[in-house]
């Protein structure tokens, strides 16, 4: 898609224009080539851009030519360790310049413009273009869950980078001051809000995996309960509450294991995932916006599994934290993780590989049940609410992990008479660390807590034996404002201690 319209006009002979009756429509041509403006002309145009929002996540996931990015949110947290010296698990190494943190910021600020681009394209869409009833609502729907999704994403990661809402059409509009507060986060809760009354309960089969009702309310809970966290607003866990309530037909799939293999893909445990998927060749050295069936499509685990890809660098492995975390014989345990080499399972145990053997088939698990149960059980007790219902929550997902073993026993449920509330908040952030572990979370979780002054993050909190590790809360809860950014835009203010 081009950023200018082009529009050519051929202007005939007289024989020519009396022998076409002189008709106007007939003079003004599209051109032989695809631009913008002939591009949005039917139903399946739109949807065709909604599809490239969704497939620039890609960028997120994939192998990125041997530089994967996916160390930037999970070595920070206490989960998931290397033993080598990566800059995401020390810390002090993060620097504006580095290429992850580039490479994340760039994208998400492409999915941004991209959705900016196909609000502004919907609003103008004629009135005739759309025959399928409620598709335009839905397409709205999408583009507004992936722009909230990465306003959500970026406030965790980078808190003050620009708020665009706008197709952005010439230079001067990139120049931009840094979002003030929680506006970023704010931004991704009006739009979730609005996705919510826009998406279907379900897609049809063909257009599975696509944003539905039940991703949109579950990521808008996330998000309110995330915004009550540090901001300690009581009227946030209430609307978080309301939007978890709403989520429908969702459920806890029998199999722990199944919510991490690629054969049991968008199941009913799963609210959102990103779509994996293999081009003709799956080209996992250039990205997917390189030509068509070029670039790859497909995501990647290798850091788990210690595939040749990675080239001698270290692993991802399991924390002794994580390990010790797990109760003897909780079935858990044994898929998330194996005690004896540390090594993870989450994704590679039961993996589907592209036919290159780099890239995987298997999605990345956004947004699950498991966690939405946990998350309404912390606003219950953030809020004042009831403890054994909250408590009820934490037992649901405990359940199902016991039930993986007949006759299993572990874990038990909790008490539900307690009536100590931090006891209780304590069970809920053990268990968001056991059931979600290696599932781009953890950090996220630390983060919030440590600005609420529900935990206090210092080197020993993460468990690591690395001694150049140099956690400093004042710049290390924030990634840096790109060189990039900050070169082409002076407008722009790099955040602290970078």
């Amino acid at each position: 898609m081009k950023g200018i319209s082009i529009k050519i006009v051929l202007f005939l002979s007289g024989i020519a224009l009396v022998a076409n009756s002189c008709r106007e429509s007939e003079l003004d041509l599209q051109p032989g080539f695809i631009n913008e403006e002939s591009f949005f002309g039917r139903e399946i145009d739109y949807d065709r851009g909604v599809r490239g929002i969704y497939s620039k996540m890609t960028d997120w996931y994939w192998f990125n030519n041997n530089s994967p990015i996916h160390g930037l949110w999970h070595l920070p947290g206490d989960d998931i360790t290397t033993v080598g010296n990566n800059a995401f698990e020390i810390f002090g190494p993060v620097q504006p310049a580095n290429g992850a943190v580039n490479g994340y910021y760039t994208t998400a600020y492409i999915i941004v413009n991209r959705a900016n681009t196909m609000l502004e394209k919907l609003q103008e869409a004629a009135p005739d273009v759309y025959t399928t009833p409620g598709l335009k609502d839905r397409h709205r729907g999408e583009t507004l869950f992936l722009r909230g999704l990465t306003y959500f994403n970026l406030w965790n990661h980078f808190g003050s980078s620009p708020l665009i809402t706008e197709r952005i059409r010439e230079t001067a509009q990139t120049r931009r001051r840094n979002a003030q507060g929680n506006s970023l986060l704010d931004q991704a809760i009006k739009d979730l809000e609005e996705a919510a009354g826009l998406l279907p309960a379900r897609w049809d089969t063909l257009n599975r995996g696509r944003v539905t009702a039940n991703a949109a309310n579950g990521l808008l809970g996330k998000a309110l309960l995330f915004r009550a966290t540090v901001a300690s607003a009581q009227a946030d866990y209430q609307a978080a509450l309301a939007a978890f309530n709403k989520i429908t037909d969702a459920s806890l799939v029998p199999d722990f294991g199944d919510n991490f293999a690629a054969d049991r893909e968008n199941n009913a445990e799963s609210l959102f995932e990103f779509q994996a998927s293999q081009s003709l060749g799956d080209n996992v050295w250039l990205p997917n916006d390189f030509g068509n069936a070029t670039g790859s499509m497909s995501t990647y685990w290798g850091f788990y599994e210690n595939h040749w890809s990675m080239f001698g660098t270290p692993p991802y492995i399991a924390t002794r934290k994580l390990i010790t975390a797990f109760e003897p014989g909780d079935p858990r345990r044994n898929i998330t993780l194996d005690s004896a080499t540390r090594a993870i399972r989450k994704y590679v145990q039961r993996d589907r590989k592209a036919g290159n053997g780099v890239g995987s088939l298997n999605n990345p698990r956004i947004l699950r049940y498991a966690d939405v149960l946990l998350l309404k059980a912390e606003a219950l007790v953030r809020s004042g609410g009831p403890l054994n219902e909250a408590i009820g929550l934490v037992n649901q997902v405990r359940t199902r992990a016991r039930n993986m073993r007949p006759g299993g026993t572990v874990p038990a449920d909790r008490p539900s008479a307690e009536t100590n509330r931090d006891q209780v908040m304590r069970w809920i952030m053990e268990e968001r660390f056991i059931e979600l572990a290696g599932e781009e979370t953890r950090w996220f979780d630390l983060k919030r807590w440590s600005r609420a002054n529900l935990v206090t993050l210092n080197n020993a909190f993460f468990d690591s034996a690395n001694a150049l590790m140099s956690f400093n809360s004042q710049r290390d809860l924030l990634l840096p404002i790109p060189t990039g950014e900050i070169d082409l835009n002076p407008d722009i203010t790099q955040n602290p201690g970078y």
